[in-house]
């Protein structure tokens, strides 16, 4: 277990690989826990790679008394990083960080930069999360109730809607990338990931993910997924 800065618990399970092939940290969605990144970390684990799977911050076992869409997050993903690099000095870093877990690595602006970085179905702007889910839920009504939702945001999460903007900050993330959607995802359309992508500096790559949801993308396609982050992997990671 490692503590953030502001002294929280983190919790998280580790998996070594292979000498030299490198790690990689797993980062799960909103409301879920590190269970549900196991598969990645199976599939990831057989090909060599060192795992860290953890609960980000008010999730799971790791503390925290509430859930601020990726902007205390943040601080899990730092603490975790650090933990790899101190396990496994000089191999190399990446991340697959999925929605909330995406956002969050994004939101770190971890230093340095990790050595390959995998963005799945990640929101631009938390205006734009809210939005799109009350819209899916409840029809077109749903866009007037985000102006109000969004103005008791600071007093539900203790966090300001300016501090949720990953579309603004992913061309400072400083590692190449892989952002991937699902085309029928009504909580991130997929013009929202093109728009992630446009703002993302290269080296990067996108993959369309044609008629996945949001939803475990890994899950939805296991062959293509996993034949599509390997390649990434090996080419940014390449083994020591």
């Amino acid at each position: 277990m490692a503590y953030t800065p502001a002294g929280h618990a983190l919790a998280g399970w580790l998996t070594s690989g292979r000498p030299g092939k490198g790690a990689v940290l797993l980062l799960h969605g909103v409301r879920a826990d590190r269970t549900q990144m196991l598969a990645r970390a199976r599939f990831l684990n057989r090909s060599g790679y060192a795992t860290l799977l953890i609960d980000l911050p008010a999730h799971g076992e790791s503390a925290g008394d509430r859930i601020t869409f990726g902007a205390r997050e943040a601080a899990g993903v730092v603490t975790a990083l650090d933990f790899l690099r101190r396990e496994f000095p000089g191999e190399p870093v990446g991340v697959i960080g999925v929605s909330l877990g995406a956002a969050s690595t994004v939101l770190a602006a971890p230093t340095p930069p990790p050595d390959a970085v995998i963005l799945e179905s990640m929101y631009p702007t938390i205006d734009d999360a809210v939005a799109n889910r009350l819209t899916s839920r409840l029809g077109a009504w749903g866009a007037y109730l985000a102006p109000p939702l969004l103005w008791q945001f600071p007093l539900r999460a203790d966090v300001h809607v300016s501090q949720l903007r990953p579309v603004e900050a992913v061309h400072r993330l400083g590692s190449p990338v892989l952002i991937m959607g699902g085309t029928q995802d009504p909580s991130t359309p997929w013009a929202e990931t093109e728009r992630i992508f446009a703002a993302a500096s290269q080296p990067k790559e996108l993959w369309r993910v044609e008629g996945a949801g949001h939803v475990d993308l890994h899950a939805f396609g296991p062959a293509a997924y996993e034949d599509t982050v390997l390649r990434f992997l090996a080419r940014h990671m390449p083994a020591r």
